[in-house]
């Protein structure tokens, strides 16, 4: 048994962690603690004080006490908003905190646009323009190229939440650039599970969402491959790690 640890701000898709292990298929539990999210606001201000150290090491001994082998901040945008250097700094302190390996969502799709062999990106965001941008220049600073970053002027984390396949897919598809060999979307509010595997037929390239990039990245920490192809082209490559007895 794999167990990963989630540290999840408020409440809007974390449905989606019963959902993907499910669909992960295999000897893997994904244990979610809840922060506390403060202002449900996507602006710099609220951001920066939602990603603040004392409220993830709040949550931290819960995810000790069940035993996860890493623990993962499952939040773009309060992370991705203290830059390239300061999301290294909240990851390392989250780290220590924690006494276990540590990334944050951000970190997961640095990761992960490399893991599908992308260099040029297309960012479909839910957030306000500004704060799109921040993440555009977060993928910068990691090596990408962001040739597009469209924001779609979403001010809380609850209204994301509300959003379902139409509205996923309208985004998706609006955010999407013929230059880009991945599109991106950002934000872990966002239920995406369910439709990845669609996504990626409707746009003909891999798909890259916030909640599943955070639970492939908790598994590249646990040293885990699982080929989950309903999660998408980041869960088929090769070589697959077999489930352990």
């Amino acid at each position: 048994m794999t167990a990963l640890g989630f540290l999840y701000p408020g409440h809007s898709a974390e449905d989606d962690y019963p959902r993907m292990e499910q669909m992960l298929g295999s000897d893997v539990r994904l244990q979610v603690v809840h922060t506390d999210i403060g202002e449900d606001a996507h602006r710099v201000d609220a951001l920066l004080e939602m990603g603040a150290a004392p409220r993830l090491a709040a949550g931290v001994e819960e995810l000790r006490l069940s035993g996860a082998e890493a623990v993962v901040w499952a939040c773009t945008s309060a992370s991705f908003v203290f830059g390239w250097d300061g999301a290294h700094d909240q990851v390392r302190e989250l780290a220590v905190a924690a006494g276990l390996p540590a990334s944050s969502t951000s970190f997961a799709f640095a990761h992960a646009v490399r893991e599908v062999g992308a260099v040029r990106v297309a960012v479909a965001a839910t957030y306000p323009e500004d704060v799109a941008a921040h993440f555009a220049a977060f993928l910068k600073a990691s090596g990408a190229e962001v040739v597009s970053a469209r924001g779609s002027g979403i001010i809380t984390a609850a209204e994301v939440g509300t959003w379902g396949r139409d509205e996923v897919l309208a985004l998706a598809r609006d955010g999407d650039h013929p230059d880009a060999q991945a599109v991106l979307l950002p934000d872990t509010a966002l239920h995406t599970a369910a439709y990845v595997a669609e996504l990626e037929s409707a746009l003909g390239k891999p798909v890259l969402t916030a909640n599943q990039v955070t639970v492939w990245e908790a598994l590249r920490l646990a040293e885990r491959r699982i080929n989950a192809p309903g999660l998408g082209h980041l869960f088929t490559k090769e070589p697959l790690v077999q489930v352990r007895a």
